[in-house]
């Protein structure tokens, strides 16, 4: 029966990236030197697609420079290092990247949430968000457009610069239990 809800899990997170992604299975991400025939900058343009984990190891590199614009887990993780969410990956044309707490149905409704713990995190890549789950820890933000989309923060968010707060949203049921504020 739990191999059988894994499964589904799976089926519901590559369901909610196909469909949230229709317009451009094609994201550009950091380059390498491998190059595409027509490509005059030696430049690849990467595909990438979510990184579903189950494990601390693959979420960690799921969030690095190298890992995917999506890293959704399927169960709490709990991590005694510090992480760090880096790279620039775009969604649609747009930069984006996530982290995502939960999995969902058929209907896009959240069936799981989980817990993401670590003594802090910090947000390196420009309109990161968090999404429907909870983060226990501090947060650091060093880049713009840092989102929490139905998610919580249990501890605090600290901000590089003023500019990356006056970019910080938490409109779409975002919330932190500590303090917001710029952190030289």
């Amino acid at each position: 029966m739990r191999k059988i809800a894994s499964v589904a899990a799976v089926f519901a997170i590559v369901l909610l990236v196909g469909c949230g992604n229709s317009t451009n299975n094609n994201a550009n991400v950091t380059p390498t030197a491998t190059t595409t025939p027509g490509n005059t900058n030696n430049t690849t343009d990467a595909v990438t697609s979510a990184s579903v984990v189950d494990n601390e190891e693959a979420f960690k590199k799921a969030i690095s420079a190298d890992g995917t614009w999506i890293a959704a887990t399927l169960k709490d993780l709990t991590f005694t290092e510090d992480l760090v969410l880096d790279g620039q990956f775009t969604n649609k044309d747009e930069p984006a990247r996530k982290i995502a707490l939960y999995t969902q149905d058929a209907e896009h409704n959240i069936t799981n949430s989980y817990k993401l713990t670590a003594p802090k995190i910090t947000i390196k890549s420009k309109n990161a968000r968090i999404q429907g789950g909870t983060f226990i820890g501090d947060v650091y933000v060093e880049a713009e457009g840092f989102s929490l989309v139905n998610a919580t923060v249990e501890g605090n968010v600290y901000f590089a610069d003023a500019k990356y707060q006056s970019t910080f949203d938490t409109s779409d049921q975002g919330k932190v239990t500590g303090v917001t504020e710029v952190k030289k």
